[in-house]
C-alpha cells in the first residue's frame, strides 16, 4: 500500500475524525488519503487550520482534529497557531509536507528544492516534539510521536513527511501491535491530599482556583461535591466553564484584566489551592510579590518547572494529576466555611461586575451592559467564544456569566488579534447541532476575516459579534495614557485600512445586522440570534470607550514600569466601600 494510505489509517486508529487543511502540491498524497477516511475541512490560511484543530480538540469529548499544511509557506503560516496550543497546553497535531528527500539541503543551501524550508527548526520551540523524516517510520514509532501530544502537559507535535515518502510502498506492520493508552499522570499521595485537607480545615479563609488542568467532565461530576464542600470557588479563564456563574460558591474570575471582585476575594484568602494552572503573571498581576499578600499557596500542576520558577512562592508544591487530586480532596470533610463564603458573596454583591465608572456616549452600546444582557439570552447548550486580546476579550471575561452545559473557551497565552473565528469554526465543526458565540474586536476580525467563507460554505450556526471601535482600542488607550495621544496605527485616522463592515458581508452573502443604541431592530436581532447558520452582528462601540475597572501600572523616573497588586485595581473603591469588601488586606 501507499504509504500515505498507511498513515491515514494510523491516524484513524489514534482517533483522529476530522482535518483541517490547506492544499498543496509537497501534501497531495496525504490530502489523497486522508480524505478518503475521514471529513476534510478546507481553509482559507494555514492558521486557521491550526486555531481550528486547537479549538475542535478542546471543546470535543471524543475524536481529534489535525491540521495538515504543505512545505515552505504552509509552515510559517501556521506558526502563530503552533505557539498558540503550546502557550496554552493543548493537544495538536500538524502534520506538514516536506520537497522529496533527494532535494534536501541538509543546511548546506538555502534552498534547493522548491518550496524547501527548515520546518523543524522553526517550529521546535513552540513543540512538545517536531521531527522531519527521512524513511518511512513504522506504526509504534508514529503513534509514540503521536501521542506526545496528549501525554503529560499538552502541547503541539509537529511532524514533517517528503513528497517521496507519502507515495511510497509501504507494507503495513501495524496489524498485529496492541494499541496503549496514555502514560498516567503521577498521582498526588495519600500525604499531600491529607496534608491539603487539613490546611483547608484550619484555614478560616480557604479558597480554591480551578484552571484549565481540570478536566470538562471530571468537573461536571463535582459540582454536587463542591457546593457541599462549602469553601469558595474561583476560576483561571482557562477554566471558566468548568464552574457555572450562579453556583452558590462561584466567586468568580481573578487575574490581571479580570473581575474586581474576584481579586479582592483571592488577595484575603488565607489559603489558596490552585488547580490545574500554571499560575502565570496574567493570573498572578504583574506585581506577583503582592500575590495572595495574606494567605499560603498549595499550587497542585503536572509541570515541575511550573512549580519552580519563583513566582508566585508557593508554599506546598503538589506535582500531581490535578483531576484525581480534586476528588480524593473533596471526598472528604473540609471544614465549616460558611461565614467566609457569605463574607466573598458580599463582596459580589457589594462590588457590581458593570462599574458605573466606565463612559459610553450616547450613540454606541455600552460593551459591559452588552455581554451582560446578551449572557443572559445565550442557551446553556451554546459555545462561547471570546477572541483573544483586547477590549472585547477583556469585557466578555469579566462580565459574562457561564450557564452550566456551556463551553467557553480562549487563548490568552499568545494574545494574538484574529484567533476568535478561525476557533470558533474549529468548535462549530467539532458540535454542528449547537449555537457557537463569537465575540471579536474588528481590528482583530480584520485579521483573520477571509474565513468567513469557510463558515459560510460549511453551513455553521456560527453568530458573530464584532466589536466596531474604529480600529485598535488597546493599542489606542495606551497611546493616549503613555504618550499623550500621539496616535499611530490604531484606526483609520492614522492609516489603518478597516472595511465597511455591512458591505464586505454581502460578499459572502452572509446577513449582517448593525446594532447600536439607536434605531436596532429587535425583532430582527431575535430572529436572526435564533436562525441557523452565520450571522454577523455589528456592535457599535464607542472608539473613546473606558475599560474600568484595570490594574494600573506607571513609569518610573528611571523608565521601570511599576504595577499595582490585583486588589487594587483603578480607579480605587472609596475607603468606605473598601472597609466592607477589604477587611483582611494589611
Amino acid at each position: 500500500m501507499k504509504y500515505s494510505d498507511a498513515l491515514a489509517d494510523w491516524l484513524l486508529r489514534l482517533g483522529y475524525d476530522r482535518c483541517f487543511f490547506v492544499g498543496g502540491g509537497n501534501i497531495m498524497h496525504l490530502i489523497e488519503s486522508i480524505s478518503r477516511r475521514m471529513p476534510c475541512n478546507a481553509v482559507i490560511h494555514e492558521v486557521a487550520a491550526g486555531i481550528a484543530a486547537e479549538y475542535y480538540n478542546e471543546a470535543s469529548e471524543s475524536g481529534k482534529a489535525l491540521a495538515l499544511v504543505t512545505a515552505g509557506p504552509g509552515i510559517t503560516n501556521i506558526v502563530t497557531a503552533i505557539a498558540g496550543a503550546y502557550l496554552e497546553s493543548r493537544e495538536l497535531l500538524v502534520i506538514g509536507g516536506q520537497v522529496k528527500t533527494s532535494d534536501l539541503a541538509h543546511g548546506n543551501l538555502r534552498q534547493r528544492g522548491i518550496q524547501e524550508i527548515d520546518g523543524v527548526s522553526i517550529v521546535s520551540p513552540v513543540c512538545k516534539v517536531a521531527v522531519s523524516m527521512r524513511h518511512c517510520i513504522s506504526f509504534k514509532d508514529f503513534r509514540e510521536l503521536v501521542l506526545r501530544s496528549r501525554n503529560g502537559r499538552k502541547g503541539p507535535v509537529f511532524i514533517e513527511i517528503p513528497l517521496d515518502l507519502q507515495s511510497k510502498e509501504y507494507e503495513d506492520d501495524s496489524k498485529n501491535i496492541v494499541d496503549v493508552g496514555l502514560t498516567p499522570l503521577r498521582k498526588a499521595s495519600e500525604t499531600e491530599v491529607e496534608r491539603t485537607i487539613s490546611a483547608i480545615r484550619q484555614s478560616k479563609r480557604p479558597l480554591f482556583l480551578i484552571g484549565g488542568g481540570l478536566d470538562r467532565k471530571i468537573s461536571a461530576g463535582l459540582r454536587d461535591d463542591l457546593i457541599s464542600a462549602g469553601v469558595p470557588v474561583a476560576t483561571t479563564w482557562n477554566g471558566a466553564d468548568r464552574i457555572n456563574a450562579d453556583s452558590p460558591v462561584f466567586v468568580g474570575r481573578p487575574n490581571t484584566w479580570g473581575q474586581r471582585s474576584a481579586n479582592l476575594v483571592l488577595q484575603q484568602a488565607d489559603l489558596l489551592v490552585a488547580i490545574g494552572t500554571r499560575l502565570g503573571i496574567q493570573q498572578t498581576g504583574f506585581n506577583w510579590r503582592e500575590f495572595l499578600p495574606v494567605g499560603e499557596l498549595i499550587q497542585v500542576d503536572i509541570d515541575p518547572a511550573e512549580l519552580e520558577k519563583g513566582h508566585p512562592k508557593v508554599a506546598v508544591p503538589i506535582c500531581a494529576d490535578a483531576n484525581d487530586f480534586f476528588r480524593r480532596v473533596l471526598s472528604k470533610n473540609l471544614g465549616n466555611h460558611s461565614q467566609w463564603l457569605s463574607y466573598t458573596q458580599d463582596i459580589r454583591k457589594i462590588v457590581p461586575l458593570i462599574e458605573d465608572v466606565n463612559v459610553t456616549r450616547p450613540d454606541y452600546i455600552s460593551p459591559y451592559l452588552f455581554v451582560d444582557q446578551l449572557s443572559d439570552l445565550c442557551r446553556a447548550d451554546d459555545i462561547v467564544i471570546p477572541c483573544s486580546s483586547g477590549g472585547a476579550f477583556t469585557v466578555v471575561m469579566q462580565t459574562f456569566s457561564q450557564k452550566l452545559g456551556q463551553i467557553l473557551i480562549t487563548n490568552k497565552g499568545l494574545a494574538s488579534m484574529g484567533y476568535g473565528l478561525s476557533a470558533a469554526i474549529g468548535a462549530a465543526v467539532r458540535y454542528p447541532d449547537r449555537r457557537v458565540i463569537l465575540f471579536e474586536g474588528d481590528g482583530g476580525f480584520a485579521q483573520n476575516l477571509q474565513e468567513i467563507g469557510t463558515a459560510k460554505i460549511n453551513d455553521l450556526n456560527l453568530k458573530i459579534f464584532i466589536f466596531d471601535d474604529g480600529g485598535y482600542a488597546s493599542i489606542r488607550m495606551t497611546q493616549k495614557n503613555y504618550f499623550y495621544g500621539h496616535y499611530v496605527g490604531c484606526d483609520k485616522r492614522t492609516g489603518l485600512g478597516l472595511p465597511d463592515w455591512e458591505s464586505l458581508f454581502k460578499a459572502w452573502s452572509v446577513p449582517s445586522l448593525r446594532l447600536s443604541s439607536r434605531g436596532t431592530n429587535v425583532s430582527e436581532f431575535k430572529h436572526l440570534f435564533e436562525a441557523n447558520g452565520v450571522v454577523v452582528f455589528i456592535v457599535s462601540i464607542d472608539p473613546d470607550q473606558t475599560y474600568f475597572p484595570k490594574i494600573s501600572s506607571r513609569l518610573t523616573a528611571s523608565g521601570e514600569m511599576v504595577s499595582n497588586p490585583l486588589h487594587r485595581m483603578s480607579p480605587e473603591l472609596p475607603p468606605e466601600i473598601l472597609s466592607r469588601v477589604g477587611r483582611y488586606l494589611s
